[in-house]
């Protein structure tokens, strides 16, 4: 059985952020948390990390830990790197903007033990780019994957769904998709575009101008971008923002749901399952015990769906079974 990978995170809230993109706000995203002092971070590290472990990194997220005041980050690194000395930590995992990595800023961070950097690029699209504030190109994410991935660090890339100026999410989701294979990332997330108070976006959804993702699309698009990441080897650590109490009192519209990465299993489960079906209207389902809820369905509602079209399914969890396997009578 694999080990299940896990993060000691540590957030910076838009910290050493140059622009506010029309959907960002971190503070309300995140409550009234402030950046985290050196030696909470000492502190923490010394309470929660295990005495040895190959699964487990230091994370420093927020957008842009490489873009922070250069004492800033290099006094979290010296903080962090002890612990991945000793082995209780495998390594560091940032999150970064694109146009904030270069050679110097990657050397800093092997020097202190960074494994991991995931940029977040949100659309390859320029023009979608442009509208939402981001601030960087495209070419912008392509340099810095390709130099990341060249330094030897494990590429992490974070895309959005259904932002500001898409005229059409599902093609912009899969051209970025496309864009990001060609990249080669070990890891992907995938968030779809909520309206937060207090930012731009909510001003525009206000006046009628932006219109987000509903529910079942973002739902829909998510699921086909994780199978099309997963066919490319391409592991898919996240889809769906964490569901903090802060966001939800803050989200005005769009897609959000507290369960939202389990939607988009359970539709996998679904379309895999129907595809396998081949017309015959009755079937068992084999998966392995870990999908068994995801195979069913939230409230059993693939049960229902298949049930609906006057297919019977039997589901048996089989510890036999990685994934799930369909037998006809």
């Amino acid at each position: 059985m694999l080990k299940k990978h896990s993060n000691l995170a540590f957030f910076i809230p838009h910290l050493g952020c140059p622009y506010k993109c029309v959907f960002c706000d971190q503070v309300n995203i995140y409550g009234e948390r402030r950046y985290p002092s050196i030696e909470t971070v000492r502190q923490t590290c010394e309470e929660y990390l295990p005495e040895k472990s190959d699964t487990t990194e230091i994370a420093f997220f927020g957008g842009s830990f490489t873009a922070i005041p250069r004492n800033m980050m290099i006094g979290y690194l010296q903080t962090a790197f002890p612990f991945v000395q000793e082995g209780r930590a495998n390594g560091i995992r940032i999150s970064t903007r694109p146009d904030y990595i270069d050679r110097d800023i990657l050397s800093i961070l092997k020097k202190y033990g960074v494994t991991s950097i995931e940029l977040g690029a949100q659309s390859m699209d320029d023009k979608v780019l442009e509208l939402n504030g981001r601030g960087h190109s495209s070419q912008q994410v392509k340099d810095a994957s390709r130099l990341i991935t060249e330094c030897g660090f494990s590429l992490g890339l974070q895309m959005m769904l259904g932002l500001y100026g898409v005229e059409d999410p599902f093609e912009d989701s899969m051209k970025t998709a496309d864009a990001f294979i060609s990249l080669h990332p070990d890891t992907v997330r995938i968030y779809p575009t909520l309206v937060v108070d207090n930012t731009e976006l909510a001003r525009l959804w206000e006046k009628g101008d932006y219109v987000p993702l509903d529910l079942d699309s973002a739902v829909m698009i998510s699921a086909k971008l994780m199978r099309r990441f997963r066919e490319n080897k391409i592991k898919v650590i996240r889809v769906g923002l964490h569901s903090e109490m802060s966001l939800q009192q803050q989200t005005l519209a769009g897609p959000f749901h507290p369960a939202f990465g389990e939607l988009c299993e359970s539709l996998l489960c679904r379309n895999q399952i129907e595809e396998a079906l081949d017309g015959v209207k009755e079937a068992t389902v084999y998966c392995s015990p870990r999908l068994l809820s995801k195979v069913k369905g939230q409230k059993k509602s693939n049960l229902e769906y298949f049930n609906q079209k006057g297919i019977t399914l039997q589901v048996i969890p089989s510890d036999e079974v990685n994934s799930l396997t369909v037998v006809h009578p």
